[in-house]
């Protein structure tokens, strides 16, 4: 009694192994870092305080929190990086903290990136294994 072996399957998963090279590794790279600022800024956003002013001063609230930014993806060698910007002078002082006009007092850091940037990193791993389990089966199952 023999058995009858197909190695269509398996030789299907070596050319699309096969098929991976560096460009689509890349990609995918970029394609993550891309992924994982773009979920920084979300949480950083969420984080960012609004100014509360008098109806009769005219002004509005809000320039902090809608001056965040995503920068291009750097990539140096193996290294892939990526800036989260706020131009908005006053940013370092509302993340840090600082002393009030008159010096007589300190008003508190509100850490709204420190935060984020922590939860994401937490978060990372998780994220990061999910994305590349969805490229591989893609790379994998390519017909």
């Amino acid at each position: 009694m023999g058995a009858r072996v197909d190695y269509a399957a398996i030789r299907r998963f070596r050319d699309n192994l096969a098929k991976l090279n560096r460009e689509q590794a890349a990609e995918f790279t970029e394609a993550a870092v891309k992924e994982l600022a773009a979920r920084l800024l979300t949480k950083v956003k969420k984080r960012t305080p609004v100014g509360q002013y008098p109806a009769r001063s005219g002004k509005t609230g809000g320039t902090l929190r809608r001056s965040w930014t995503v920068g291009e993806v750097i990539r140096e060698g193996d290294a892939y990086s990526i800036e989260l910007i706020n131009p908005t002078k006053y940013a370092v002082y509302v993340e840090y903290g600082h002393r009030t006009s008159n010096l007589k007092s300190w008003v508190d850091g509100r850490f709204m990136l420190t935060i984020s940037m922590q939860e994401l990193q937490a978060d990372a791993p998780r994220i990061l294994e999910n994305k590349l389990k969805r490229f591989l089966e893609e790379v994998v199952n390519a017909k």
